[in-house]
């Protein structure tokens, strides 16, 4: 088609035989490589902007203003780097590439400049990002050079080369350039959505508000808690006009939760912040919705307490000012870290900052925790060459590829730069702390597509962030080197029936040890004690004390014995108590422990906790090893956990010992106990779904509310949480799934840890194809599962062994429990919701801070401060 099109331009323009004589092979090689563009155009019409997902992406490593550019093929739309783009040729014989170079534009200086070569930023009010009043989205500006390059001569066509062409030609390539560049702008302005935290619904209570008689007046001024006679933050109910103090801080700062504790008792839902009343409305709080809310009828209901909303004028800050405050404060890099001290910047491989995208900063801190692991560094790193050659057509989508880039861009130190100074035309300063660094925008995309929170901007739980990467890697490491096995460790529970002394051990698998935090523990007990009754007595100066907590403490709280009160014994047929013992049944290579500082107070509050806590430099965990069985210990009978009654199973009982299908009249009635109807009620009275009440309580057998609540916060992202329980049973119970409806990925999941396809089909069968729970089954069944029928090759037992496979379990690593600590990730703000993240990595026995693009030397890296700590295995 193309020499066909070429032929009829020489008939209508016969001048442009000269061109096909002089510079004729440039001509068709421009024509021959943009056909397929020209086409694509004329069909999807992505001109000017109107391609709204961008046109072409990052396919390897990073964007225009790097070392060489970037190269973006005209057919397929993809970005490389220049040291990627002649593979790409290689692979697909492409030749038309379009060579965007950037540099960096040097800002003028505002008007009102401080003098110190930096322009003043407007204060932001409204709690926003990217809209007028809001946090500023500072979009650098660029000087660009654009060009065709046409490989593999690499002969380059600029805009000036294009003016001496004939006008078909000039006009053709100019608008496949003009197409990508405009599509370019486009993706760029999408780098950082718009968010607005201020946007409040209307309250569902607004228009139908009962007001009660009681003829109370509040004055204008001159507020107190009526409690505890704070003078701050205080807030009146609509309801009946009290007069409280607002909610209790993380940090013991705010108020003494009066105003709540009075909804909880009387139910009245809304409540106003006195301070914060305008004539254009207030701080209105819906207790019941638990949010901030609009009240459309806010004057009436002022009126009818006598407060007139037009006369009132603002004394406090409102909550979105406060929540202003808290995130101007996070952003200060004094504040963050190390306050007080001068960081020297630090430059080079493995010192490679990343862009904060929008709350992204537990992102960036647990992928440069991990890159520092030599199982990322060898499985993606040190294979790329392999990796990129092996790269699907559409490499944006892979995640072999998109690890890789990132871990190459981490660790090459080719964009550990310093960010050139904007008010420093002739780069005379000193560098500074910020880098050029990268911007992990198509991997946070890849990573969290499909996931609810991962994928929006919102800010995220670290730890949750890892166990997800983590989850991810195990499903595309089926086959070769598994990095997540660095972390992977079993745990062993041994419970102890305390009536008849006989033990039940299972194993599962874990990757990161959750250690508790023990306040009662705390060291400095009385000057906690006394700030507290500082701030009940009203006293705003008293001091911000945190709670110091040995860490022997801690690990102390996660090794000490378990007493389970409601455990239902199959030894006796009945409830009893029992102890339950976890200890490590494997060492990983690298060991991640979580520091519990979240949680939830007694109103079901999150709250964080304000503690410093004594992590060692090393950690010797070899007395928490397991081990089995003891001599002469008696096992608890394998029976199945209690049957759920619901009004459509009709349960009559678990088969007896001589008990059988035919005759249910041996059923043995102690074997058929129900659920706990109070600890399915207690935690229906905390707003969780029914059903998955039932299933919280089914399977933790009934040992009480504290075992139920955490099955709870394990299982509430579950697809199925709150879908009916499925029992397990047998072929034809109700708790079967056919081999044919059962997840592939699942299957594949299983495998890949060591088992059998068999093996995992049964796991699956067994849980109503649920990974999780399979994965938890199976540890917990592992000498059902060494005695199987069946062989992963599908032959008898008996036909195969002779070539028996090893005993089934998962594929862990173990060594001595002996570690030292390599890294930490901590985190400022009230919850894992909000806030900021930065980590420290030990490199060359330096401690260097990681706070986004900023990487420095640490002087006192706050060890006793961390929320993630990472130790690897300490080799003798």
């Amino acid at each position: 088609m193309t020499y066909r099109y070429i032929n009829r331009l020489k008939k209508k323009n016969r001048h442009l035989d000269h061109y096909f004589t002089t510079t004729g092979k440039l001509i068709f090689l421009l024509l021959h490589a943009n056909f397929n563009f020209w086409l694509k155009l004329s069909q999807e019409r992505i001109l000017c902007g109107n391609n709204k997902t961008g046109l072409f992406r990052f396919g390897f490593f990073f964007p225009q203003e790097s070392e060489g550019g970037l190269y973006v093929c005209m057919n397929s739309f993809l970005g490389f780097g220049s040291q990627y783009v002649e593979r790409h040729h290689a692979r697909t014989g492409q030749r038309a590439y379009l060579h965007i170079t950037r540099t960096r534009k040097a800002k003028k200086e505002d008007d009102n400049n401080s003098g110190s070569g930096h322009p003043p930023k407007k204060k932001p009010t409204r709690l926003a990002i990217g809209i007028e009043g809001g946090f500023d989205v500072e979009l650098e500006q660029y000087e660009e050079d654009v060009k065709v390059v046409l490989l593999p001569e690499r002969q380059e066509v600029t805009s000036e080369d294009l003016a001496t062409m004939p006008d078909v030609v000039r006009e053709r390539v100019s608008l496949s350039m003009a197409g990508i560049m405009a599509a370019d702008s486009v993706s760029h302005a999408l780098q950082v959505q718009q968010w607005d935290g201020e946007v409040r619904q209307e309250s569902k209570h607004a228009a139908d508000l009962k007001q009660l008689d009681n003829g109370l007046k509040i004055p204008p001024t001159g507020w107190r808690c009526e409690v505890c006679d704070l003078q701050e933050n205080i807030w009146m109910n609509l309801t009946d006009g009290k007069v409280l103090c607002g909610r209790r801080y993380f940090d013991g700062s705010g108020g003494n939760n009066h105003a709540l504790l009075h909804f909880q008792e009387t139910g009245y839902p809304l409540a106003v912040k006195l301070g914060t009343i305008t004539p254009d409305g207030a701080d209105v709080y819906s207790y019941d919705e638990d949010d901030m809310v609009l009240d459309s009828k806010l004057a009436e209901h002022l009126a009818h307490f006598g407060i007139d909303m037009m006369t009132m004028e603002k004394t406090e800050r409102t909550m979105t000012e406060l929540e202003i405050a808290v995130n101007q404060r996070v952003g200060e890099w004094e504040v963050i870290q190390e306050s007080g001290t001068t960081l020297r910047p630090l430059f080079g491989p493995g010192l490679t900052g990343m862009k904060n995208l929008g709350n992204s900063c537990y992102l960036n801190s647990v992928m440069q925790v991990l890159f520092t692991i030599p199982d990322f560094q060898n499985k993606y790193v040190a294979n790329i060459d392999k990796i990129i050659d092996e790269a699907p057509s559409d490499p944006t989508q892979d995640f072999k590829t998109q690890v890789a880039k990132l871990g190459y861009g981490l660790l090459s130190g080719d964009y550990s730069k310093p960010a050139p100074d904007p008010g420093d035309e002739n780069g005379a300063s000193e560098p500074r702390g910020d880098q050029i660094g990268i911007a992990p925008r198509m991997f946070k995309a890849l990573v969290g597509r499909g996931h609810p929170e991962f994928s929006t901007n919102r800010q995220q739980d670290a730890q949750e962030f890892l166990l997800h990467f983590i989850n991810m890697v195990e499903r595309n490491c089926r086959s070769g080197s598994n990095p997540s096995e660095a972390f992977r460790f079993l745990v062993e529970d041994r419970i102890v029936c305390q009536q008849s002394q006989k033990a039940k051990y299972t194993q599962r698998v874990e990757y990161i040890v959750q250690l508790p935090v023990p306040m009662d523990q705390a060291t400095n007990t009385e000057e906690l004690q006394e700030a507290e009754r500082r701030r009940e007595e009203g006293d705003s100066s008293a001091p911000t004390v945190r709670a110091q907590i040995p860490f022997t403490a801690c690990m102390a709280a996660l090794s000490e014995p378990e007493i389970l009160t409601d455990f239902w014994s199959s030894a006796v047929q009945a409830k009893t108590a029992a102890t339950k013992m976890t200890r490590f049944a494997s060492f990983p290579d690298h060991l991640v422990i979580q520091i519990k500082k979240f949680t939830f107070g007694l109103d079901w509050v999150p709250k964080k906790l304000d503690v410093s806590i004594d992590v060692p430099d090393t950690l010797d965990l070899s007395a928490l090893r397991a081990t089995g069985q003891q001599p002469g210990e008696e096992l608890l009978p394998e029976v199945a956990p209690p049957p759920l009654m619901t009004p459509d199973v009709e349960v009559k009982g678990i088969l007896g010992s001589h008990g059988n299908d035919e005759d249910d009249s041996l059923y043995s009635p102690l074997l058929s106990p129900v659920l706990d109807d109070s600890t399915v009620s207690q935690l229906c009275e905390m707003g969780f779904p029914l059903e998955a009440c039932r299933k919280a309580v089914y399977y933790t057998g009934n040992t009480g509310i504290d075992s139920a609540m955490n099955w709870i916060m394990g299982h509430m992202d579950d697809p199925d949480f709150s879908a009916p329980l499925v029992l397990p049973g047998g072929s034809s119970g109700p708790g079967t799934t056919p081999t044919e409806s059962l997840s592939e990925e699942h299957l594949a999941t299983i495998v890949s840890m060591g088992f059998s396809r068999d093996q995992a089909t049964k796991a699956l069968r067994a849980t109503s194809n649920v990974l999780d729970r399979a994965v938890d089954w199976i540890f917990s069944h592992l000498d059902d599962l060494e005695s199987m029928d069946v062989s992963e090759g599908g032959r008898s037992a008996a036909e195969s062994e002779g070539g028996r496979d090893p005993p089934p379990g998962p594929r862990v690593r173990d060594g001595p429990g002996k570690y030292e600590l390599f890294a930490f990730i901590s985190h400022m703000g009230t919850s894992t919701m909000c806030g900021h993240y930065v980590c420290h990595i030990k490199k060359d026995q330096q401690w260097v801070i990681f706070n986004d693009q900023k990487v420095c030397a640490s002087e006192k890296p706050p060890k006793d401060l961390g929320y993630l700590y990472f130790y690897r295995r300490v080799t003798e």
